[in-house]
């Protein structure tokens, strides 16, 4: 998904929420407030954020928030395919296919740090079968890309 220059991004962050309270709701899975709210402050833009970023976030309205309220919920968030950690960053983004399992394809800008998922399916299929050929069983798989993005890359 290639943000344009129009994009809505309040309408993409509430569609993001409305998704993921659906998705709980269908799975029987509690959507509590303090998730919902690491998921808003996740969606805020569409740059990788870390955990005590948001931790430090959570205590402007509640100063009695602690490390381990903000990792459970990123716990949750990670189980139900809500957000994709970041590894080459130590951060967290929003899901932008929430409603499909799949694998994903993380483009990182250098300069402006937005990170675009994309799904890339037939990227993902070649490294599956790479890792069959292999022999390895893969249990998570992500491809993390650092380079310019499009609006970055025509300033240049």
């Amino acid at each position: 998904m290639q943000r344009l220059p129009n994009h809505d991004h309040h309408d993409c962050r509430q569609s993001a929420i409305r998704t993921a309270s659906l998705l709980c709701q269908q799975r029987g899975v509690r959507f509590t407030e303090i998730r919902k709210q690491i998921l808003e402050l996740i969606w805020e833009s569409h740059r990788a954020v870390k955990a005590y970023d948001l931790l430090d976030k959570v205590k402007l309205n509640s100063s009695s928030a602690k490390p381990t309220t903000v990792y459970r919920a990123l716990d949750f968030l990670l189980e139900q395919g809500l957000i994709h950690k970041v590894e080459s960053l130590n951060a967290y983004i929003g899901c932008s296919h929430a409603d499909r399992k799949h694998e994903q394809l993380l483009l990182t800008c250098t300069q402006c740090h937005e990170v675009e998922e994309r799904t890339a399916e037939r990227v993902m299929d070649a490294i599956v079968q790479e890792l069959r050929q292999a022999g390895f069983v893969h249990q998570y798989q992500a491809v993390e890309i650092h380079g310019l993005c499009v609006k970055c890359a025509s300033v240049r």
